[in-house]
């Protein structure tokens, strides 16, 4: 094949990001499918408006758990459906550049490739790109020329810490908290202190808009959820401090893992990382007052990345556009386990 389109793809375990190249565009879906046995349902944002709300016999699952890819079969139909969206002539014969974690076995690369060379996507070639890398090139953080630099990535499921310097990752860790654990947190704290049940899509809500980590700040904000007592609809306003209080544990944990983290950089450059400050980026970044609160909880400064959610695909679609930055992609060749 003379031309292949270059695709950048991001697969969260909350969303999927795609880049496409020929159309110098970004798209963005939940990574969802809701099917009933066999039968698919519905896929992407149509699945997230049915989470939560559908019958014991229908079920909406994440094909990715905790960054890795839990159901390639369910993964490839999500990449099909989106694909098609965006060119119905995207399904075979193109470059895929998928972000992936840091120590992915032999075994989870392969299933990035039988994602998009299986049943429904073909004869596509496959390139990985490490997640730490794709965040520094799309914060701008030289690679080469560096003499340490940290980024904290707080993503739906997990949240990684990663320490670049002279043009690699020399250390690197996940820890299983992200967004989906805070909003767990939020809705257990809401049902002890006001007796009312919210979904997980409520908690998000509340999170991003009345999150506040410091109570100099009050806020509230009105939801509707279930009475725990009487089983009823009842509307109620939620403050700012139990919203905080919920997502404390979880930011607590998250510093403190943090610190032994840092504990284990080399000292000369966790100096450099004191001195430059630590990276944030990620969808849960958007926490308000999240960097105050953590600079409190570590002792380091934070550079809140305004990329957000963003910021992984848009260090491929620099991969993508600028050939001398191919080289931190290297190409995954198909292999029988």
């Amino acid at each position: 094949m003379l031309f292949r389109k270059p695709y950048g793809i991001d697969l969260g375990s909350s969303t999927i990001k795609v880049y496409s190249s020929t159309k110098n565009k970004s798209y963005m879906t939940k990574n969802l499918i809701a099917h009933r046995g066999r039968e698919i349902i519905a896929v992407g944002n149509e699945a997230y408006e049915m989470f939560e709300k559908t019958p014991a016999s229908v079920q909406v699952e994440m094909p990715m758990t905790f960054g890795m890819i839990a159901n390639v079969e369910l993964e490839e139909i999500s990449l099909y459906q989106m694909l098609r969206q965006i060119d119905p002539k995207s399904h075979r014969g193109g470059e895929v550049f998928f972000s992936v974690p840091m120590d992915t076995t032999a075994i989870e690369k392969n299933a990035y490739y039988r994602c998009v060379n299986g049943k429904w996507l073909r004869n596509n070639k496959v390139f990985l790109v490490e997640e730490p890398i794709a965040d520094a090139i799309a914060l701008g953080i030289p690679l080469e020329k560096n003499k340490g630099s940290m980024i904290v990535n707080l993503g739906a499921q997990s949240t990684s810490f990663s320490v670049i310097a002279e043009g690699k990752v020399i250390i690197s860790r996940k820890v299983p908290i992200g967004g989906r654990q805070m909003n767990e947190a939020i809705c257990n704290e809401i049902r002890k202190h006001y007796n009312l049940s919210i979904g997980t899509r409520t908690a998000k809500r509340l999170k991003t808009a009345i999150g506040r980590m410091h109570s100099d700040q009050p806020a509230a904000r009105k939801i509707v959820g279930i009475d725990s007592l009487s089983g009823l609809p009842r509307e109620e306003a939620i403050s700012s401090e139990v919203v905080g209080e919920g997502l404390e544990d979880c930011l607590r944990e998250i510093g403190r893992e943090m610190k032994s983290f840092l504990e284990r950089t080399p000292p000369q450059i966790a100096a450099r990382i004191a001195y430059k400050g630590i990276y944030l980026t990620g969808g849960s970044s958007r926490i308000p007052d999240i960097q105050t609160y953590l600079e409190e909880a570590t002792g380091y400064t934070y550079k809140l990345s305004g990329l957000y959610e963003l910021s992984i695909i848009k260090g491929l679609e620099r991969i993508i556009r600028e050939p001398e930055l191919r080289k931190w992609a290297a190409q995954l060749k198909p292999r029988k386990l």
